[in-house]
């Protein structure tokens, strides 16, 4: 049985189907993640249909795990079910504001980790995709996501065709702090980051990438200021779109 400490995202996936009873048990998981004031404001979306999976794949920039994994499970705040059990309930909804949205991310952040680990402790494996938040539109449209509904991350799940090493991770004085946050200073930083990057990975990594450092290869390749500023008006345009964006009274 996996634990989190074997953890490992793995792209390449059997072709295997996903037994209901196991799919099931790790749906029911997700379930059982902490949740605001026990509402449950999330929903999973199960695509394994050949022709939705494709049609997803260009929402996650053609990433080939989306369509050769059995499942890919969309996870999204949704206050969609919840606003309309209130309305039914005689009660007034006030869910249309960005607090809620990030009430509901969470929520469905939790479950999707839920969901993870009952998952690797099946055998399987599975990915999570950053691309949902920067083509949440396109997903809302392939999955029929209705106002209120807003897609915050996926994963990609089914039996590994890999072993890829184990990701290496920044020692726990990076990132615990007891009793109160304990600023940083040049030379607590450096000694942080050094082994990770003087790892002979790293090294490969910047002679690949012909940069001087590690830092300059996220800031410079991966996650640019550009296209930070471009997704992130972007994001803010859906989630208005989506109704979550209203701070008048």
């Amino acid at each position: 049985m996996n634990t989190i400490f074997n953890h490992r995202s793995i792209r390449k996936f059997k072709p295997d189907e996903i037994p209901m009873p196991i799919m099931n048990r790790i749906l029911e998981a997700a379930s059982r993640a902490s949740t605001t004031g026990n509402m449950q404001v999330y929903s999973i979306v199960v695509s394994t249909e050949k022709e939705i999976k494709e049609r997803l794949l260009p929402c996650h920039f053609n990433q080939k795990m989306v369509v050769e994994a059995p499942a890919v499970l969309t996870f999204c705040a949704d206050f969609n079910r919840f606003n309309q059990w209130c309305e039914l309930s005689n009660a007034s909804p006030g869910y249309d504001n960005y607090l809620s949205f990030f009430t509901a991310a969470i929520d469905a952040l939790l479950a999707s980790q839920n969901a993870a680990l009952e998952a690797e402790a099946n055998d399987l494996g599975i990915c999570y995709l950053g691309t949902t938040t920067y083509m949440a539109d396109q997903i809302i449209e392939v999955l029929n996501l209705p106002r209120g509904v807003v897609p915050v991350t996926t994963i990609a799940l089914g039996y590994p065709d890999e072993k890829p090493p184990l990701t290496d991770r920044l020692p726990m004085d990076a990132i615990v702090h007891w009793e109160t946050y304990q600023e940083f200073n040049p030379e607590r930083i450096k000694a942080i980051y050094h082994e990770r990057e003087s790892s002979d990975f790293t090294q490969a990594l910047l002679k690949e990438n012909q940069k001087e450092t590690l830092a300059q290869i996220f800031t410079d390749n991966r996650y640019k200021k550009s296209d930070n500023l471009f997704f992130s008006k972007k994001f803010l345009e859906i989630l208005k779109k989506q109704g979550f964006m209203n701070h008048d009274e």
